[in-house]
């Protein structure tokens, strides 16, 4: 298997495990009531289902995300990394164009 999909599957993973300890939390807190929401409807499988996914994805993404943007933190690169100079300091030049004539 290609080195970005086992990056990829196990992030996911991983999302979605975060995601599972989330909605824990929340029925374990009864946040806004959705335990008795969930334990007393006759679709509260399904609906547990659905907003465990729903709340995968999002936290899927955002493992995901953080995953990539700390790839650049692995690399030991000592060159220069772009932007500007501290001491950026104008430099005065002359013109030197003959007088009288137009700019063609």
């Amino acid at each position: 298997m290609p080195t970005i999909v086992r990056f990829y599957i196990k992030h996911c993973l991983i999302g979605f495990g975060i995601s599972a300890v989330f909605i824990a939390g929340l029925l374990y807190y009864n946040v806004v009531n959705l335990w008795h929401l969930i334990s007393t409807s006759d679709i509260g499988l399904m609906a547990l289902v659905v907003f465990w996914v729903l709340n995968g994805i999002v936290f899927a993404g955002a493992q995901m995300a953080v995953a990539v943007m700390l790839l650049a933190d692995e690399e030991e690169d000592d060159g220069p990394r772009g932007g500007t100079p501290e001491a950026l300091l104008p430099i005065r030049q002359e013109a030197n164009a003959p007088r009288g004539r137009a700019l063609r």
